[in-house]
This record gives C-alpha cells, sequence and structure tokens, in this order.
C-alpha cells in the first residue's frame, strides 16, 4: 500500500498555463497533477491534488489530512503573505509539510517576501517552476523514511 500524501493549491493556481506564463510557465495544473501522479507511484507514495480559491476549504481540507495523510504540499498562493488561519490548521497538523511556490518570491514584490506558512513548513521550496512539485514529492518520501 502506498503513502497517502496532499498537494495543495490555493487560489489562482487553476490557471495555470493561463495566468502569466512567463512567470508561472506554460504547464496547466492538470498537467502538473499528472506528473506528480508519475512521480509519486514510482517513489511509493499515493497522491491526492486539490485546489481552491477559497480561504477555508483549504484549510477544511488540511484538517481532514489530519487523519488521511502522512504528508502536505501547500502551494497556498496569495495567501501564503496573508492568511494565520491556514498557518493554526498547518500547526494541528503532525506529518511533514513542504511549502512550495513556482516562482523565486524573493526576485518579485516585497509582499511576497513574507510568509506565514514558513514558520510550519519543513521545507520550502521556491522558483523551480513547476518541475518543484516533483522534487517536493522527493523530498516529501525522504522525510517519510
Amino acid at each position: 500500500m502506498s503513502t497517502p500524501v496532499l498537494i495543495l493549491n490555493g487560489p489562482n493556481l487553476n490557471l495555470l498555463g493561463e495566468r502569466e506564463p512567463e512567470t508561472y510557465g506554460a504547464a496547466t495544473l492538470r498537467d502538473v497533477v499528472e506528473r506528480c501522479s508519475r512521480v509519486a507511484e514510482d517513489i511509493g507514495l499515493n497522491v491526492e491534488a486539490r485546489q481552491s480559491n477559497h480561504e477555508g476549504r483549504l484549510i477544511d481540507w488540511i484538517h481532514e489530512a489530519r487523519t488521511t495523510t502522512a504528508g502536505i504540499i501547500i502551494n497556498p498562493g496569495a495567501y501564503t503573505h496573508t492568511s494565520i488561519a491556514i498557518l493554526d490548521a498547518l500547526n494541528a497538523y503532525d506529518g511533514p509539510v513542504i511549502e512550495l511556490h513556482i516562482s523565486q518570491v524573493h526576485r518579485r514584490e516585497s509582499f511576497r517576501h513574507h510568509s506565514y506558512v514558513s514558520r510550519r513548513a519543513d521545507a520550502v521550496m521556491a522558483g523551480f517552476g513547476v518541475h518543484g512539485y516533483e522534487l517536493a514529492l522527493r523530498h516529501i518520501a525522504t522525510l517519510l523514511g
């Protein structure tokens, strides 16, 4: 039986491949999920990927993950910089958490340099493009041992 990992994507990530391709690339969220599923199968993980533009929905999924998954990879989108509520939900989660950003946020606007989620994350990945999701999966497999 493979180990379950939740991949959460926050606001506007449903527009990958359409929104600001010069920043986020041409791959769609569906492309990302398909690539992650293949990698996960190779390394003994099972991924469930979800996306929402609503903060409360993301929090509900984090709460649910407390009893259903071994780890979380989260790209909180703009909630990275604003959501103490997502941080609080992640603080109630016992497994490893990886914060992921497609772009190199520290090269962007100064308001993107602060992350609430980083206070809980076991690792932070930024600037690897959508390939970062695959790298995060490999790292979470290492953290899970």
